[in-house]
């Protein structure tokens, strides 16, 4: 099993949801979260002062997903979180050496 952990920016959220669903993955995490790579925030003018936004609000998705089934996830984010410009985000995989759904005691891909 892979953890997928995507962070894109908030407007790609439901085209991503929906690409995923296509694939029928439908279990995922969603976090808001504020963050800054190579696009190193902005300016703004509020109000006739200005002022530098660091942190730029993005979303952060997680989900597990079966060994096989990790290219055509990380495929079909790609296709629909890109928009070509700086601060498309990234994606992280990382093994996952265990999982347990409480409800029921399902162990390893079972569980997920």
């Amino acid at each position: 099993m892979k953890r997928i952990e995507a962070v894109i920016r908030p407007f790609k959220l439901d085209d991503v949801k929906e690409a995923l669903n296509e694939l029928e993955i439908t279990g995922m995490t969603v976090e808001e979260v504020k963050g800054y790579g190579r696009q190193q925030g902005h300016s703004e003018l509020y109000r006739g002062a200005e002022y530098v936004v660091d942190f730029l609000p993005k979303i952060k998705i997680e989900l597990i997903v079966k060994d096989d089934a990790v290219k055509k996830t990380v495929d079909a984010i790609i296709k629909s979180a890109r928009t070509g410009k700086v601060g498309d985000g990234k994606i992280f995989i990382s093994d996952i050496t265990g999982a347990v759904r409480i409800r029921t005691g399902e162990e390893d891909e079972e569980a997920v």
